[in-house]
């Protein structure tokens, strides 16, 4: 009996995925576990396999063609079965799928739409696709490819920073890139426009204004975002000129005043010049702007101003300190911008508590240095933390645990995130299983994700799913700090420096080793008794830390 291949879900996000080549043609023999294609989902391209033994007999989406999740894209059976009629009920299922979402596109733009005909423009609209989960924006960091080029299926058209890595962007057609919409280091909306591939002599002008009439409504908030900065300089400008003219209008040698260009009067005013003492070299004396740039005060000048300060008392003579008010604006990167985003409904949506503990790490030290002189790979304190971390998670999974609204979710599998400081932030990546990893697995993982974190080559898998995260400042000379939580976690460890400091032991006051964790929680899942278990399980796991080697 002919079973249908449904296009499945294969990430949490994942609305529709795009086939991006069948690997089976129809008529050919399967069996499960053949691939049948290769899909592209909105975050890595995937292998679709087959569940059955058959014959495909069927095929509904082509290559390049997207499918909604659900959606009907094959059918497999025996050879010569008759499947008329699934055909049919799988293209209603599909063109109902479709008509669900034509509404919102259609109703708002049908008069647009009559007016601007694209049916015969051989060119095609490239957009800013979503490459994360959290992506909203991706930024062109270059082009690989100008206008005018020829281009091909396959071909790498630009390199697109999103806010986790710096990734390719693919061309699916072939033919010529007639348009790019931004520049390098320009920002473009997801789903927004970047580029159009046709044939030389497509009007993609055409095609592009009919592409922007649909999504009006977008480009005019768009619009209004990037307009609005301008009136609040542009007042402080008009004002300032404004009063200088009044002021220079009315100036004259009969009523004392000084005549000087509203330009002078400002660059005077900022580098601290009395616009007195300056001599002007335009039209009638007039002080301008390159009368006030060479000033050189004099040393009568200097001098006059040590009498003003008054008779009988001691001139002090200061001299005068030119400066330049200045300040330089950097563009926010698409990591900053998302790491900002989650942080702040992270601190707003979460109730935060801390819970900090003190650490002696003599036996740890001690440890650390014998296991290095055997250890196929360098074993570093966070390694340490890490492994102690994943086996006190074991015996306290509350704290491996995430707030889902209606529900807690508690985690049976332990994956650590780890954060790592690049260039543009912060990045997280997952040592999954920590739990079932030794020393010597983690710290090789721990490096190896690390470099890949720094050099933006971190893929999907890599920095999703984690379930506790640790946050480890030592290195950088801080004794102690709290971190906020990284969702969807209900906890973070914020890690200080080990610093020798007095220790009471036995009654006697002795030189140690101290290192102070700080546990923030999510008072929604953990509360403070259970957070104070579980930093004295992780103490006396790193005290003696010959227990996690177990």
């Amino acid at each position: 009996m002919a079973e249908i291949i449904r296009m499945p879900k294969m990430s949490d996000t994942m609305e529709e995925g795009v086939i991006a080549s069948w690997l089976k043609k129809v008529g050919d023999v399967v069996k499960s576990g053949d691939i049948l294609a290769e899909v592209e989902t909105d975050k890595a391209t995937m292998e679709l396999e087959s569940y059955d033994d058959g014959v495909l007999l069927y095929i509904g989406v082509k290559e390049k063609e997207a499918a909604p999740v659900d959606g009907v894209i094959a059918i497999i059976g025996e050879k010569g079965e008759n499947i008329d009629d699934l055909i049919k009920s799988s293209k209603n299922s599909n063109d109902s799928a479709k008509a669900e979402e034509k509404p919102s596109k259609d109703s708002s733009s049908n008069e647009t739409k009559e007016k601007i005909d694209v049916s015969d423009i051989k060119a095609e609209v490239i957009t800013m696709p979503k490459m994360s989960d959290t992506m909203e924006e991706g930024t062109i960091a270059q082009w690989l490819k100008k206008v005018g080029d020829k281009v091909k299926a396959g071909d790498i058209l630009a390199e697109v920073e999103t806010d986790k890595a710096t990734m390719e962007l693919e061309s699916y057609d072939d033919g010529i890139l007639l348009y790019t919409a931004a520049k390098d280091g320009e920002s473009v909306k997801v789903d927004g426009i970047i580029a159009i591939i046709g044939e030389k002599d497509a009007d993609y002008k055409k095609l592009l204004a009919h592409h922007e009439s649909n999504n009006s409504g977008a480009k005019e908030e768009k619009k209004t975002e990037e307009s609005a900065p301008a009136p609040s300089s542009a007042p402080a400008a008009s004002s300032t000129a404004s009063s200088a003219a009044s002021t220079s209008q009315s100036s004259s040698d009969s009523n004392g005043r000084v005549k000087a260009s509203p330009l002078a009067k400002r660059i005077a005013n900022e580098k601290g010049i009395q616009i007195t003492a300056v001599s002007g070299s335009g039209e009638g004396g007039r002080i301008i702007k390159k009368d006030v740039e060479n000033y050189v005060p004099s040393i009568a000048t200097q001098q006059a101003k040590g009498a003003e300060s008054g008779a009988g008392k001691p001139s002090i003579q200061l001299p005068t300190v030119h400066g330049e008010m200045s300040y330089q604006d950097t563009p926010v990167s698409q990591m900053r911008k998302t790491i900002a985003k989650r942080l702040v409904d992270s601190k707003n949506t979460a109730p935060h508590f801390y819970v900090t503990m003190e650490i002696v790490m003599d036996k740890a030290i001690e440890a650390r240095a014998s296991i290095n002189e055997v250890a196929p790979v360098k074993i570093s304190f966070n390694d340490f933390v890490i492994k102690a971390c994943a086996a006190a998670l074991k015996q306290h999974p509350i704290i491996n645990s995430s707030w889902l609204g209606d529900k807690i979710r508690t985690n049976n599998h332990i994956n650590i995130g780890v954060a790592v400081a690049v260039e543009d932030g912060l990045l997280v990546p997952v040592i999954r299983f920590a739990d079932s990893k030794g020393l010597a697995h983690i710290a090789t993982e721990v490096k190896e994700l690390a470099g890949k974190a720094k050099n933006k080559k971190l893929q999907p898998s890599e920095w999703e799913g984690n379930t506790f995260t640790i946050s480890n400042l030592g290195m950088f000379g801080v004794d102690e700090f709290t971190a906020i939580i990284n969702p969807p976690d209900a906890c973070i460890l914020a890690v200080g420096g080990i610093k020798e400091t007095a220790i009471v032991k036995d009654g006697q006051l002795v030189p140690g080793s101290i290192m102070k964790v700080t546990l923030s929680c999510d008072h929604r899942v953990v509360d403070g008794a259970s957070a104070a278990a579980f930093l004295q399980t992780l103490k006396g796991l790193l005290e003696n830390p010959v227990r996690i080697m177990i």
